[in-house]
């Protein structure tokens, strides 16, 4: 049974939410969706599990938080950006200009506006990193800082899973004057928006988690459409060169992989990977860029904001091995992929998650789009679940913007 509200122009797309569950395998989710600044949409279902709280299939509620994965990277993106607009960093400048032992490495010249766009060659570590330092803030932006690029940076494109999140978290924390990028992110965009999302869940908030888990399907009632972009494409890629970017992207150390629902994953500050949010979170703030102001001011001053949408590259990416387009932190829509299209508006960017969480913002629009899930599918761009949501908003806007 869905529980929230919606506008009821907008019962279309809470029908298809609600369809996920019977279709999909749905097990617990929450939709949310904000139109020309006004929350249209806010719903959930499902039960959720947190084993370390000792909670097993309770009703998933409006404030029940999960792991977005890289749904969050443009939470971090948008973080870089505000200082961009305070004249704190430079897009242009080197990290080393605000990180001196970035230097090491040959990374001397790599830009903030390298990092960004996932062309900085800095991928994967390539040297080992013990299980439990993923945890650790100062070890993870020290194995950061010493790195060499796995390519030229700037020669070509490789999505960075990890590193990205400690290199440019390390960044606000350096520029800002914040003991932390999570203190900064609440000071900053959660606090400011009455938003509830971590990167690193305080004990407060631990009993609100929902555990993640494989999505089971009904394969005869719902297709795979993933065009190549799925984890089996990916781990083909991983075993063809086990010593290779793609797998040490997504394996060094393995406990990126294994360590998702424990207590020291969620508390910990990997901010490329471990944001917990809803639903209503992450459809504030892209709704608030879509708009690109808010009650008490701006999130981006207008010619900032337009960076999210500027398209920094579109490559073959050397990681995930498929042709990406990126802006300053932001994934943007590919016209004939529908894994990899947020929908009609020209300026639409966001972020998919591993398994299928998302947000993204449409300016053409005025829409911000929130979807969590803790049935992880197969998809590594924007999940087939998601796909469905999207296209029931789009077919309620119609032509108007």
């Amino acid at each position: 049974m869905v529980e929230g509200f919606f506008n009821p122009r907008w019962a279309g797309v809470a029908n298809q939410f609600s369809e996920l569950f019977t279709t999909y395998g749905e097990q617990g989710a929450g939709l949310a969706l904000y139109h020309r600044g006004e929350l249209v949409m806010n719903i959930w279902a499902g039960v959720r599990s947190n084993r370390l709280a000792g909670i097993a299939h309770e009703p998933w509620a409006e404030n029940t938080i999960v792991n977005i994965f890289s749904a969050g990277k443009g939470l971090v993106a948008l973080c870089v950006l505000q200082l961009v607009a305070q004249g704190k960093l430079s897009l242009d400048s080197p990290i080393a200009h605000y990180w001196p032992e970035f230097a090491q490495g040959d990374k001397a010249e790599i830009t903030v506006r390298d990092v960004l766009s996932h062309r900085s060659g800095l991928s994967a570590f390539h040297q080992h990193i013990p299980d439990d330092h993923i945890f650790n803030w100062s070890a993870m932006s020290a194995f950061a800082a010493n790195e060499t690029p796995w390519w030229e940076p700037k020669t070509g494109q490789g999505y960075s899973p990890f590193i990205y999140g400690w290199i440019l978290g390390e960044l606000v924390r350096r520029v800002s004057g914040y003991a932390s990028f999570n203190d900064y992110f609440q000071a900053q965009v959660a606090a400011p928006l009455g938003v509830t999302c971590y990167f690193g869940v305080p004990d407060s908030a631990l009993e609100l988690i929902a555990d993640t888990g494989p999505l089971k399907r009904n394969l005869s009632n719902a297709p795979v459409v993933s065009n190549g972009a799925d984890s089996v494409a990916l781990g083909k890629l991983m075993k063809a060169d086990p010593r290779g970017v793609t797998n040490r992207a997504f394996c060094n150390p393995i406990s990126l992989m294994t360590a998702t629902n424990t207590q020291a994953w969620r508390q910990a500050q990997i901010p490329a990977a471990n944001a917990h949010a809803n639903a209503q979170a992450i459809a504030a703030i892209y709704g608030a860029l879509s708009c690109g102001d808010r009650a008490n001011g701006e999130l981006l001053p207008a010619e900032i904001l337009s960076l999210c949408s500027q398209e920094q590259t579109f490559s073959h990416d050397q990681v995930l091995g498929l042709p990406l387009r990126f802006s300053h932190g932001f994934m943007l829509s590919q016209a004939n992929r529908p894994d990899c299209r947020y929908g009609r508006g020209a300026r639409a960017f966001g972020h998919p998650g591993a398994g299928g969480c998302i947000g993204f913002a449409d300016p053409d629009y005025q829409l911000g789009f929130g979807y969590v899930t803790s049935r992880m599918g197969q998809n590594i761009l924007i999940d087939e679940r998601a796909v469905l949501l999207i296209n029931a908003a789009y077919e309620v806007l119609g032509e108007q913007r």
